[in-house]
């Protein structure tokens, strides 16, 4: 542990998310972490540091550890400090939805949400993404460029789960500041001003989303939020707090790592040049560069669990109580699993990232964000083929669902 602890915040290349300079490029501090060992003990956030692409992929498999531990144990129990009273409405927002519950809520719950993203109704609604992509495009080459984040990264992935939760147009101006208020808390160590904003967004984002459940009650349609009032009705338990919390689950989770994507992916792609001659030249190599480009820069850097029981890494023993931190951005660059990680190679065949995670939280969304990444990378290489950088990006200082602030391009 002395050594672990060492490596994680004592070395020339430190693991320091609040550092802009990490932030930006961490990937030399993970490759000292590989190096050093499997697991870092990190005490700023209490938590021990899993760098390692074959820990972190078993770990998210492992049912020892849990996204929870309210199903097993109290607080107290647990050795875990209560969270604050005036937290409590971000608390049952984001304690009620599938990414946080284990089973069996976790499997009710996930099993009613996964039919919305079936191979069959994502190819569905694959023509839908495909307009709205190019109608996005379309307004950003008439405008001869501008900030790719706010006119093509965000509105598509937003309308998308929109449209599948039944959210008129009219409506959808305040989800991505609701959705970026309450993900903030995801942060390590937010500040008391970042968890007043997401106990607002915790307050108005489920007052709004249950007025429009009460609607769709007396005038459903073919909507998600439809269809789950329908399950409910039909016998399958579904509370509506759960509903609610499923819905702000989908549109935070589904459109929060595409953004990111995208934008990172273009600064990527636009510090590469030969790679992106390469993809100009051949559209075929789309869904591979896709793959690679989520594995290069990976949009959720770290995911966390609890460890109910006792494990062992490396000859390290982390004690039931703990909280281990699965770097997948880490992962995603080992060596041990990755030939030449740190060379973006578009055409890469075998890659196993594991940017959607593993196990039973296994993103459900993934074959949509596919699509969505798809269609707009596509109609972007095809729309803007002499994209350009006017300056370079600057980075939001969140670490953990790491993006830029703009991406500022001309055509």
């Amino acid at each position: 542990m002395e050594q672990s602890s060492r490596a994680a915040s004592g070395s020339s290349a430190p693991f320091d998310p609040w550092s802009a300079a990490f932030v930006a490029d961490p990937y030399p501090a993970y490759a000292e972490l590989r190096a050093t060992g499997r697991a870092h003990y990190f005490e700023p956030t209490d938590q021990w540091l899993i760098p390692h692409h074959a820990d972190v992929s078993a770990l998210l498999r492992d049912r020892r550890l849990g996204r929870t531990y309210l199903h097993r144990f109290t607080h107290e129990e647990f050795g875990r400090t209560a969270p604050p009273a005036e937290h409590e409405p971000f608390e049952t927002l984001n304690g009620q939805g599938m990414l946080d519950l284990e089973a069996p809520d976790h499997t009710r719950i996930r099993r009613l949400v996964s039919k919305a993203f079936t191979p069959r109704t994502v190819e569905q609604l694959a023509p839908t993404v495909r307009r709205l992509a190019a109608g996005l495009v379309d307004d950003f080459v008439a405008q001869g460029g501008g900030d790719l984040l706010t006119a093509v990264a965000e509105p598509l992935p937003v309308a998308v789960i929109a449209e599948m939760l039944g959210i008129p147009e009219s409506d959808r101006a305040p989800l991505r500041p609701w959705s970026a208020a309450i993900c903030g808390m995801f942060e390590l160590n937010p500040s008391e001003e970042t968890a007043r904003a997401a106990v607002r967004a915790s307050l108005d984002f489920p007052a709004y989303l249950r007025g429009l459940i009460a609607e769709r009650r007396g005038n459903p349609g073919t909507d998600l939020i439809s269809a789950l009032i329908a399950a409910h009705d039909e016998g399958e338990r579904l509370t509506e707090q759960e509903m609610v919390s499923t819905c702000v689950l989908l549109l935070n989770a589904g459109h929060e790592a595409t953004v990111n994507t995208t934008v990172n992916g273009w600064w990527t792609l636009l510090r590469h040049p030969e790679q992106l001659a390469a993809l100009r030249a051949d559209h075929g190599l789309l869904p591979s560069a896709v793959e690679e480009l989520m594995r290069y820069d990976t949009p959720l850097q770290m995911f966390e669990r609890w460890v109910l029981d006792d494990i062992e890494i490396g000859g390290t023993v982390i004690p039931r109580g703990s909280e281990v931190a699965l770097l997948f951005g880490s992962a995603n660059r080992d060596p041990a699993r990755f030939p030449d990680p740190d060379m973006l190679d578009l055409s890469r065949q075998e890659n196993p990232h594991i940017t959607f995670g593993a196990g039973i939280h296994f993103c459900l969304g993934a074959p949509l964000a596919r699509v969505e990444l798809i269609s707009s990378f596509g109609e972007l290489l095809r729309r803007a083929p002499g994209m350009r950088l006017v300056a370079e990006p600057e980075w939001n200082p969140g670490y953990v669902i790491r993006g830029v602030k703009e991406l500022r391009v001309e055509l």
